[in-house]
């Protein structure tokens, strides 16, 4: 019998939007889909952090899928989950300051976390 361990994953956060997860307000994570969250699933453990700060908080991965672009994403998910504090049209804006459309070519991760206390 194997045994496997659940992966941890360091990530980023702007202040905003770690607020909205270490509240637990924010059940979706978006990222692009890079070669570092393959193989990413259910189980496996983010902790987020705000950089150059304390600031940390765990969370567990509850599923993981992918879309061909970030409107599909927040279309399938739902912007409540993304970001309750926001408009749809703002979040896609939001979105697409941070990624490009270069970086939205590669893949659009929605990624279903949930607090770890």
């Amino acid at each position: 019998m194997s045994t496997t361990s659940a992966r941890i994953l360091e990530l980023n956060l702007y202040p905003q939007y770690f607020d909205l997860v270490a509240a637990g307000r924010k059940t979706r994570e978006v990222r692009v889909k890079y070669p570092k969250f393959d193989g990413l699933a259910a189980g496996d453990l983010i902790r987020f952090a705000v950089k150059g700060t304390d600031q940390s908080c765990l969370t567990r991965v509850t599923r993981v899928a992918e879309y061909s672009s970030f409107e599909a994403l927040l279309d399938s998910e739902g912007p409540s989950q993304v970001n309750p504090d926001t408009t749809r049209e703002e979040q896609l804006a939001n979105i697409r300051r941070i990624y490009p459309p270069e970086k939205e070519r590669l893949g659009c991760l929605a990624i279903g976390i949930e607090l770890v206390h």
